[in-house]
Parts: structure tokens; sequence; C-alpha cells
């Protein structure tokens, strides 16, 4: 996840005050787990990466285990619990689950879809003390609707932020952005305004699940570039008067760079104290300090990676794999600085965005180390020249056979 209001606010003290704030990150011992607690969802989106449909599946945690694992997340120093699925309401014990989580300490967000809030479900999640509840939209009613193959989507999710407001919740917007609806995103960022949302969580289009099907339809470069600037543009504002909302992107660790190259426009004097701050955050985190666990205990560097397993909770304790580098995927995402190819390895940017999102190049050619495909910054920006794509002719984005065949059960 990349800050962008975090690092506006401290470019408007540095305006401010005349120097660049010195910031002090406490580092968590184990990255923040993403948990697919349930594969069911009342909805098939088109971009979903869990391939998720509206009947159970068969295999997945029983709440002892979930217990269990969250045991083991505690010791290993995971600061941070983000309930998901499918949608995760669906699942009956989910507030078992996070009375749990917020007994043990974490910090514990809900991203959900929605549609299922009503106004005494609203005042429950607000009862559990939830820190965050994530509300994805992927455009105003009619680009909504039709991403979610549901007619009316739009206006429960809507809803949905209306009730979690109403009683004190800190809710936020998710929106994943493709040529398909990048033209509804200055409309969201103003209904983020208007409904007082707190929080906008800008994805990019990662080449996984139903993203990896429709990836010709992500948005060009050129759409990435605006729509970064626009958000660029927002935070730096509520940045100087003073407002606390924030917006951040993810699955996209070149807007890191590319805010640099904003600075650089619109405030010189702070690239290089920026750079130096860039630099501490390190970029890309997947399977580093940021984790997935599935709805039927496997683990994955994160969430765009449900194709590679890495080891299955039932079997280890997620601190032994995640610390087991064994498997080469991940000995490659914790080196320092990672085993890119291609123009990444010449990147003058690398020590700040660690590569970007391996997912992509893995799934475009069968090379996670491939130069990232999804890098909006141009081979000036980096100062490095792109290798010709070469896709072999038998690479396929899902080729693991536990997936494969929960596909065929679908």
């Amino acid at each position: 996840m990349f800050r962008i209001s975090q690092y506006m606010r401290e470019l408007a003290h540095a305006e401010q005050t005349g120097h660049y704030p010195e910031v002090r990150e406490r580092k968590a011992r184990g990255p923040v787990v993403i948990w697919n607690l349930i594969r069911r969802c009342n909805l098939t989106c088109k971009h979903c990466y869990a391939l998720s449909a509206d009947h159970d599946y068969v295999g997945e945690l029983t709440l002892p285990e979930v217990f269990t694992v969250m045991d083991d997340l505690k010791g290993f120093g995971v600061p941070a619990l983000i309930l998901s699925g499918g949608e995760p309401l669906l699942r009956p014990d989910i507030f078992e689950i996070s009375a749990q989580a917020r007994k043990l300490g974490f910090y514990t967000g809900l991203s959900t879809n929605g549609t299922l809030i009503d106004r005494p479900l609203a005042q429950r999640i607000a009862q559990e003390g939830f820190d965050y509840v994530g509300i994805s939209l992927d455009g105003l009613k009619p680009t909504h609707d039709k991403f979610r193959r549901l007619d009316g989507a739009f206006d429960r999710s809507l809803a949905a932020v209306r009730f979690l407001a109403e009683f004190g919740v800190k809710v936020g917007l998710r929106f994943t952005m493709t040529a398909m609806n990048a033209h509804d995103l200055p409309n969201l960022l103003q209904l983020m305004k208007d409904e007082g949302a707190n929080k906008f969580y800008f994805s990019h289009l990662n080449y996984a699940g139903r993203g990896n099907i429709h990836r010709d339809k992500d948005a060009h470069h050129l759409a990435t570039r605006d729509a970064m600037n626009l958000l660029f543009d927002r935070a730096w504002a509520d940045a100087q008067a003073g407002c606390m909302d924030d917006y951040v992107s993810g699955n996209n660790d070149a807007d890191g760079p590319f805010l640099l190259h904003w600075v650089r426009q619109h405030l010189p004097q702070w690239e290089s104290a920026l750079t130096e701050r860039l630099t501490r955050w390190g970029g890309n985190a997947s399977g580093q300090m940021v984790a997935n666990i599935d709805n039927l205990g496997h683990v994955h560097p994160d969430t765009m990676w449900w194709h590679h397993d890495l080891g299955c909770v039932r079997d280890r304790p997620f601190s032994a794999i995640w610390n087991d580098t064994s498997d080469p995927l991940m000995a490659g995402l914790k080196q320092h600085p990672r085993p890119v190819q291609g123009r990444c390895a010449g990147c003058k940017y690398l020590a700040i965005c660690n590569g970007n999102t391996r997912v992509r190049a893995q799934q475009l050619t069968g090379n996670p180390w491939f130069e990232d495909p999804g890098c909006y910054l141009t081979d000036d920006e980096v100062g490095a020249a792109s290798t010709p794509l070469e896709v072999p002719a038998k690479t396929k984005a899902f080729n693991s056979i536990r997936r494969s065949k929960e596909a065929e059960n679908a």
C-alpha cells in the first residue's frame, strides 16, 4: 500500500516549517495478513481475484482452526488482520472471529462489497469495534452495477457507507481502475467527500483471478498517470487544508517514483528529502510485510498470488511457512535487491519500488523476475530500456493443480 496522503502531509509540514519532518516508523516483526475467510460471495465481480460464486466451498477453515492460526499470528508479531472473502459477512461466525482478533490486539479491518449491510448490521459492525471497513465501488451506478453483475448493487453499497458513517465507523471506498471505469474516478472522489468517507483506496488492476482474464481491458499507462496525478492533486489540496482524509494506492509500486516526478514539478526543493523517505518505505512488500491466507488455509505471498501455494496452516504454522525460503519465489521476494531482470534491473528507482508487483510479470511471461509490464513510467524516466516481451506459448495464468480443481468445482 502506498500512503499518498501521509507523504503529502509530510510535504505540507515541510512547506510550513522549512524542514522535512523526522518520521520514525515502528517496524512490525510480522506481515499484515489479508485473510480470505470465506470464498462464497453474493456477487460475481468481473475483476475478482478469488473467482468467487454464491455457493459454499468445501474444506474452509473451521472456527477453532481460525483461532489456532490467530494465536500463531499474534506470537509471530503480525500487527493487522484484514478480514476478507468472498464476502466475509456471509460467514456466520465472522463476529466471533473479529472479537477474538480485537481481544488479541490486532488492528482489524473488514473488506466487504457492502450490499448486505443494512442499518442493524451497520450498528453491529460498529459495536464490534472494527478499526476500518472498506467498501468496494467500481464507479457510479451504471458502471458499478455492470461490474458487479447486479442491478441495484451501487445503491445498496452506498447505503452501507451511509449506515456505517451514521454509527461512527471509519469507512473508506475501494476502487479498482480499468479502461472501462477510469472515467468515473473524479466523480467517485467527489462522492467520497459528499458522503464523508474517510479513505479512498485506489487499486491498479493486477493480473490475477478475473483481473487476469480481463487484463486486455486494463487501463492504459497514460490513463494511469492521469489518475495518479488527480489523486496527488487532491491529496495535496487536503494536506494544505489540514484535512485528515486518506488517499492510498495499491498493486503498483511505481506510484512512489511517480510521486517523486510530481514533487520535482511542484515542490522541487523537497525531492531529495522525499527520495530518502521513499527509500525507507521500500516499495513492494509481497512475501515480506504483506501476506495472504485463503479460505482453505493456504498461504500466499499476497492476494494476487493465489496460484502459488506456499503451504497450508493445517500442516505447518503460518510462522514456519512465512520464514521458509526453500521456495524459490519466496527466496527471491525476500532478497534485497530482488533478482529482477530487464529494465527493472537497471531502473534507478529499484530501491524505492523494490521491483514492483512481480505477479504481473509471472502471469504474462511465466517468469516472476521479468520487468513489470504494469510499470507506467517511461524508459527515460527510469533510466533503463525495456526488454522485448516474449511470452512462452505454454504460459498459463493458473497452473496450480489445486486451483484448477477448485475452478472445476465452482
